[in-house]
């Protein structure tokens, strides 16, 4: 019994079912997987094995060993300073969009390369197309006005064969543009994703680092060597913060409602949502749902919404049976 309510302990019953990161990390497993995380395992007060997750170095190497462990990704890598993404809550994103597809499907999950997703910012660790495609074989586009990221993201497609194929990767040119220049007039995606940039101003985006990594133990010294620590200047904000970038992303989505199932965006901040929820009526959404989320003490959501009745949507699903056409999306030419 009293090994029975140990497990009970470790496993984190607040992901999604799906989600294979429910149980603690097993480091002797990763480590096995993955040698270079080996000098960043250490025993907590607690006499378990554990990282210091304030050291990007030890949060890569951990992540290098997931993805390689749960995900069959042999080669990952990311820009210095660039954002580090905790997988396990990025993977439980994924498994609510699938749940949400399932909902347009009489509840059964699409699966294969016929589902098509779109990503708003894939960042330099592509992590969302890496899930999703290794999860439910799905096929993904990403967009990313970061032309190191673009490289990155790129790079990590091209290095393991499972990704090839699959995974497309655009430069978005307009900072202002978050459908328009990356999706062609003729394309359909069942899903849209997005990681917004929750900042306003890169002050309120310093401060929002030092008090991470104050909640991660560091110390006031080591602060300034750290404000990059979790993200760059175009993941971390943009002007207006969530709630702007959101609510451009709704206006835009209704310019191409009729090709997309499923938009859907993170949402970070609780007392943004009024205004997106306001943003979607004038947008005339058909139906708008919002999915709690929960990692440990962290409670996350994302907003998703659609321009397609019952119908619409019984019609759309029948779509996966067959194979659809791709279409090459050409760079916006800019005239003076």
């Amino acid at each position: 019994m009293a090994q029975q309510e140990q497990n009970n302990r470790k496993e984190k019953s607040e992901l999604h079912p799906r989600n294979k990161h429910r149980s603690r990390y097993n480091f002797k497993q990763l480590i096995a997987t993955s040698k270079e995380l080996k000098r960043f395992v250490f025993k907590n007060e607690h006499n378990d094995d554990s990282i210091d997750f304030a050291d990007q170095s030890a949060v890569k190497a951990l992540n290098k060993a997931l993805l390689k462990y749960f995900y069959n990704i042999a080669q990952w890598d990311i820009p210095q300073d660039y954002l580090c993404p905790p997988i396990p809550g990025r993977a439980d994103y994924i498994h609510y969009v699938a749940d949400l597809l399932g909902s347009s499907n009489k509840g059964k999950i699409p699966k294969g390369a016929n589902v098509n997703v779109f990503d708003v910012g894939v960042g330099a660790n592509c992590i969302y197309p890496i899930i999703g495609h290794q999860e439910y074989g799905w096929s993904f586009v990403g967009s990313e006005i970061d032309p190191l990221s673009v490289e990155s993201a790129k790079r990590i497609i091209e290095a393991n064969k499972p990704l090839q194929g699959a995974l497309e990767i655009r430069q978005q040119s307009s900072k202002m543009g978050i459908f328009r220049g990356v999706v062609g007039g003729k394309e359909r995606f069942d899903a849209v994703v997005c990681n917004p940039p929750f900042h306003s101003s890169l002050k309120e985006a310093e401060q929002g680092t030092r008090q991470k990594w104050r909640n991660l133990g560091g110390n006031e010294k080591e602060v300034k060597h750290v404000l990059n620590f979790g993200g760059n200047k175009a993941e971390l904000w943009c002007p207006g913060g969530e709630r702007a970038f959101v609510e451009q992303m709704i206006i835009q989505s209704e310019q191409i409602k009729n090709q997309v199932l499923w938009f859907t965006s993170l949402v970070s901040k609780s007392a943004n949502l009024k205004s997106i929820y306001s943003a979607l009526v004038k947008a005339n959404a058909f139906e708008v749902t919002t999915v709690q989320m929960s990692q440990g003490q962290k409670i996350s959501r994302f907003v998703a919404w659609t321009f397609h009745d019952e119908a619409a949507q019984a019609e759309w699903v029948k779509g996966w049976k067959t194979e659809p056409k791709k279409e090459t999306v050409k760079p916006e030419v800019k005239t003076k």
